[in-house]
């Protein structure tokens, strides 16, 4: 049976590299190793040995940065600027876990109210799955892996199928950087794999980034087998414009939020929400900055096609088609503008992984944030205005794991990220990230002033 795991260029759709499916076997060995590594490095090695592994793994992905950008831009079609960018972005999470990864795992004190000594210990559960996307080929990974081996914990990876290669030179940036054999492991695991390891009794956790339907499945295995899971799926993401004074400044950051990756963000901006007596000139605007921005491919011609049945569906239903097509060109496809979305369409409640923006007028504040949870998913979402007071009002009333006011792209290795709803559970990056797999054990004793 021919492998699914394969490199191919979606400017070209020709497959420039394939690579052999894991076998059962592997997949066995794959298990025993990380058991082992967790046994053996994980439970005995100290924070301070660990974020030297990490430091290494940091500089390494600067050192081979131009040959990280060039996979990704072969395996997803990632322009070289954004791949470089991704690149240095995964190296600043991996070192932010090094530096911080010591103090994040201190021991928390308790006061018992009998006389002795109690305290909460940070230790790690053991090994860990990973399922992840290919929208962010190293990203997405160093989210998951940096603070988990900061932990201790070992990790089985299954990338998605489109980026093999980028897999194979993460695990062995991980061997390069020192960690033992079994501390990372990047498996081509076929999906009746994964479920097998999900079920063995080794593995303790799962983390999924992802479909909707794909965190359904890996969340209901999870969920049978007992173990803790975490799952960051799609997202809808509102940018709700309610006032500025800089129209201009405000429209540059709505295209970087929506056109990022080629709109292949999963806390992209997709639906524009703006206030009327604003709606006119910002999607003018909006429209002539769109009219010249040049995209890469999608991930693949399925994606492109996918998406072009989507937008058909929402003119099929009665949207209007402001700028763009609903035609792919191979992978190509064309930034593309839906407004006047009736109520009952199915785009409103869809996520569009792909270059097609939402418009949609509103007459108040209240319209806006009732359009804005108007949806199954609640990942990210952004709020434009000139009163911070207002900005925090609608924060804290959007159904959202996640509001950025007045800013777009500002995510950092300091600040959680994930969702809530349809969007997914649980956190990663900031010191939150190093609190979903980990054992809070309470030690408590008798004899005051232990710890």
């Amino acid at each position: 049976m021919m492998s699914r795991y394969a490199v191919t260029n979606p400017a070209t759709n020709e497959v420039e590299e394939s690579y052999e499916s894991s076998t059962d076997a592997d997949v066995a060995q794959a298990l025993d190793a990380a058991q082992n590594a967790y046994a053996t490095w994980g439970r005995k090695s100290t924070p301070t040995e660990r974020a030297a592994l990490l430091t290494r793994v940091a500089d390494l992905y600067m050192e081979r940065k131009d040959e990280l950008a060039e996979i990704i831009n072969h395996e997803m079609g990632k322009t070289i600027e954004e791949s470089l960018v991704e690149v240095e972005f995964s190296s600043a999470i991996y070192r932010y876990y090094a530096d911080n990864g010591p103090e994040f795992l201190q021991d928390a004190h308790i006061e018992r109210e009998a006389a002795g000594s109690a305290m909460l210990r940070k230790e790690p559960i053991g090994v860990l799955l990973g399922v992840m996307p290919w929208n962010y080929p190293y990203y997405q990974v160093a989210r998951f892996a940096g603070p988990n081996l900061m932990l201790g914990n070992t990790i089985v990876l299954k990338h998605a199928a489109l980026c093999p290669k980028s897999s194979a030179a993460m695990e062995r940036i991980f061997l390069d950087a020192g960690f033992p054999v079994g501390a990372y492991t990047n498996l081509y695991a076929s999906f009746d794999q994964v479920s097998t390891i999900i079920a063995d009794p080794r593995v303790c956790g799962v983390s999924l980034t992802g479909s909707e339907r794909a965190g359904v499945q890996i969340a209901r295995e999870a969920g049978e087998n007992l173990k803790k899971v975490v799952c960051e799926l799609g997202g809808s993401d509102p940018f709700v414009l309610l006032s500025t004074d800089d129209m201009d400044a405000t429209v540059q950051l709505a295209i970087g939020g929506r056109f990022e990756n080629s709109g292949q963000v999963c806390n992209g901006a997709k639906r524009f929400i703006v206030i009327d007596a604003l709606y006119d000139e910002f999607l003018t605007r909006f429209a002539a900055a769109t009219s010249s921005v040049k995209l890469a491919p999608l991930c693949s011609v399925q994606a492109a096609e996918h998406l072009s049945q989507q937008v058909h569906a929402a003119l099929e239903q009665g949207a209007a088609l402001t700028l763009g097509s609903p035609d792919n060109s191979g992978a190509y496809f064309e930034p593309t503008i839906l407004t006047d979305i009736p109520a009952d369409a199915d785009a409103r409640h869809e996520e569009f992984f792909g270059p097609v923006a939402q418009f949609y007028r509103v007459a108040s504040e209240e319209e806006a944030i009732a359009l804005a949870n108007d949806t199954p998913f609640g990942l990210g979402s952004y709020v434009f205005t000139t009163d911070p007071e207002q900005g925090v009002r609608v924060a804290d009333a959007l159904e959202t794991g996640m509001t950025y006011v007045n800013e777009v792209g500002a995510d950092s290795a300091k600040l959680p990220f994930g969702g809530v709803k349809r969007s997914g559970f649980g956190r990663e990056l900031g010191p939150l990230g190093m609190g979903e797999f980990v054992n809070m054990k309470l030690i408590s004793i008798d004899k005051p002033g232990l710890f």
